[in-house]
């Protein structure tokens, strides 16, 4: 039996990166998934999107361990898509049990006076409000189990504490953790616990690329990756530059499963000592 075995999960943002990572990462240990991304490009972005490709790959590795899977293009910025996903997923699954709100971008560094107000809105719609209405979603299926369930909100070390020239991106992830704090209190009388997870720097898309190469070597032109690697690992208590995805699919795992069945409220760091540095 797998620690998470004959369970649902509905993973956002599941293309590729953290996401894809989860859905496999919970498909080795039993559960079917629920799966969606956006699949295309958003203004001032600094990398390339994934692609419906990517999540065609995604649904490759489920089904390859024996799960099933439901994988729609949707954007968590449109509530009426995501009700819509969640439900037919739902229907042809039969339950929900899990959720992993982890769809997110990064943006583009300035100071906080040069953010432009389209890119501020953007950020927080997508890693803030696009959070709330995953959730939104989905509860009324985790209630309508009768089973509880976990829901796991994926924030980062920036909703800890700050960082200098992406001021959208730290109050969004700070706003996360205030609402996985919420939500374990209103639905911890349905038996359904909501945490959230923080990530140092991952070896994502997300991460790998010049935009934030420039943000943690704003003293470089054009810095190199291993420019990058250099700057991280000195962000860390552990002396490694990034973490892997599949380290944050393995805390995510633990607490969905039944292993934490009393854990909520909870922001976990996965950070490689980041946080008490």
């Amino acid at each position: 039996m797998g620690r998470v075995e004959g369970k649902v999960a509905f993973i956002t943002g599941a293309a590729r990166g953290q996401g894809r990572s989860h859905a496999v990462r919970l498909a080795q240990e039993g559960a079917d998934i629920i799966a969606i991304d956006i699949c295309e490009a958003i203004p001032e972005n600094p990398y390339d999107p994934a692609t419906q490709e990517d999540l065609a790959e995604t649904v490759r590795q489920v089904e390859a361990l024996d799960r099933r899977i439901v994988a729609e293009k949707a954007d968590v910025r449109d509530f009426a898509q995501l009700k819509a996903v969640v439900d037919h997923g739902v229907a042809e699954l039969g339950r929900l049990d899990i959720v992993s709100a982890n769809a997110g971008i990064s943006g583009s560094p300035n100071k906080s006076e040069d953010i432009p107000d389209d890119e501020w809105t953007n950020m927080l719609d997508i890693n803030l409000s696009g959070v709330w209405r995953t959730v939104k979603a989905a509860i009324p299926h985790l209630r309508a189990g009768g089973r509880g369930g976990s829901i796991v909100l994926t924030s980062s070390d920036a909703g800890l504490f700050a960082y200098e020239n992406i001021a959208h991106y730290v109050s969004a992830k700070h706003g996360v953790v205030g609402l996985m704090r919420t939500l374990a209190l209103e639905l911890a009388p349905d038996m359904i616990r909501v945490n959230s997870i923080h990530p140092t720097t991952v070896d994502t898309d997300m991460v790998q690329n010049e935009q934030i190469y420039r943000l943690f070597r704003p003293d470089l032109e054009h810095p190199t990756k291993q420019d990058f690697a250099d700057a991280a690992t000195q962000m860390n208590a552990v002396p490694i530059p990034w973490v892997e995805a599949v380290d944050i699919s393995n805390a995510l795992l633990w607490l969905a499963s039944d292993e934490a069945r009393f854990v909520t409220g909870v922001a976990l760091p996965v950070d490689a000592g980041a946080a008490v540095k």
